[in-house]
């Protein structure tokens, strides 16, 4: 009987939930199969079967998470001399797949027809009610896809039966609340939430920034079809920053008593995305300039909103900022992207009323930023000049791009 055992899928992982079985006690699978899918707090991975047989036992339920090297089931190999190999799993799509409870042991074992698809392409089957064994594959190499699965629902919408109103009863019973799963992603991102919070003493600094002239450089290189995201900058002069005051772009070993200051600018991006809040970062910052920072950017935001990150985009950072400002927020108390030691929000600008250095009033385009630091490493006053370094280059560009030269 061979044991098929939940392992590391990638970034030192511990644990993982039983997100959805792919085979049923029973059913026969072949060598490198993919038999269950695991979500972590940064994918969902497909383990494959190690040996061809029969699936005899499935030992751990849908939607519990268990740790590293757990038993999942069991599988009799159809050839006692087969010996079982190691594989990597294949990483997909981050979501969280809906739960699916595992059927009953079919009369008679038979073996069926393995259908390419991504987790993320099965979930969508899984949603409408659809075997995805029916849908026909569009893809010449006959994995179905995304689009594949809409077709076969929509071409198999049929119109609604008209159906009577039922007659109110006099006494009417109370309506009982609706029910939403709390696992798979938005669980791990509850665990790291809880685990910032209940382990950094958060302190949160806010400041407010001159907007005008940056605004009026990007307008400027736009024109001239040259067209920067605006967090390209603020990177740049996070960098310049961080550079300056390193406690900030560090990490707390309370084990060896030392702050670890980080080498290396690993810029995590706060990201709303249909799965839940998502950090994929850019790597290697620093040495990038503003277009290339741009057209990661643009990468990132374009991949997060499809639900198409990889496991490479979500390695860890070093330093994590949010530009929620689009979304309207003119601020908040961010909590840290733990183990890192402060993050950086950047809310709405909007013109504001303002008294120059003549005693004028002008308009001005104003920012808020919130930043939140662990307290453990720095204080309010550090805090407060790191701010005020970030804020002096965004309000003069030009000294920006000389820091850059």
């Amino acid at each position: 009987m061979i044991e098929v055992k939940l392992h590391d899928v990638g970034e030192g992982m511990t644990e993982g939930e039983i997100a959805h079985y792919l085979v049923q006690v029973g059913d026969h699978v072949t060598t490198d199969q993919p038999v269950v899918e695991v979500a972590t707090d940064k994918m969902v991975a497909e383990l494959p079967a190690p040996v061809s047989g029969i699936v005899k036992e499935i030992i751990i339920p849908v939607g519990q998470t268990v740790q590293v090297g757990t038993t999942l089931l069991h599988i009799e190999a159809s050839n006692a001399s087969e010996v079982p190999v190691a594989v990597t799993p294949e990483v997909s799509r981050v979501s969280e797949p809906a739960p699916v409870a595992v059927a009953a042991p079919p009369a008679q074992a038979s073996p069926s027809k393995r259908v390419l698809a991504t987790p993320y392409t099965r979930k969508i089957a899984r949603d409408h009610g659809i075997d995805i064994e029916a849908v026909t594959a569009s893809d010449p190499s006959g994995r179905v896809s995304e689009d594949d699965v809409l077709r076969f629902v929509n071409a198999a919408v049929a119109p609604q039966e008209i159906i009577s109103p039922i007659v109110e009863e006099v006494t009417q019973q109370q309506t009982p609340p609706e029910m939403i799963p709390f696992r798979g992603i938005r669980k791990q991102i509850a665990k790291k939430m809880t685990q910032s919070l209940y382990t950094i003493p958060h302190v949160t600094h806010f400041e407010e920034v001159d907007m005008t002239r940056l605004l009026a450089l990007r307008a400027e290189w736009k024109a001239a079809g040259r067209n920067i995201n605006i967090n390209a900058f603020f990177i740049k002069a996070l960098i310049v920053a961080l550079k300056d005051y390193p406690v900030f772009h560090a990490k707390l070993d309370e084990a060896n008593e030392c702050i670890r200051l980080e080498q290396d600018f690993h810029f995590g991006m706060a990201t709303e995305t249909p799965d839940g809040l998502m950090v994929p970062v850019i790597r290697h910052a620093d040495q990038l300039s503003l277009t290339e920072l741009h057209d990661q950017l643009i990468a990132l935001q374009q991949r997060a909103q499809n639900g198409a990150l990889r496991a490479a985009d979500l390695k860890p950072s070093t330093f994590t900022m949010s530009n929620v400002g689009p979304l309207g927020s003119t601020g908040a108390t961010p909590i840290i992207n733990y183990p890192e030691t402060a993050l950086i929000a950047f809310h709405k600008t909007k013109k504001r009323a303002c008294v120059d250095e003549d005693d004028q009033i002008v308009v001005r385009s104003m920012m808020n930023l919130s930043m939140s630091f662990d307290h453990r490493v720095a204080d309010g006053a550090t805090a407060v000049a790191f701010t005020n370094r970030f804020v002096s280059l965004i309000e003069h560009p030009t000294t920006l791009l000389l820091e850059l030269i």
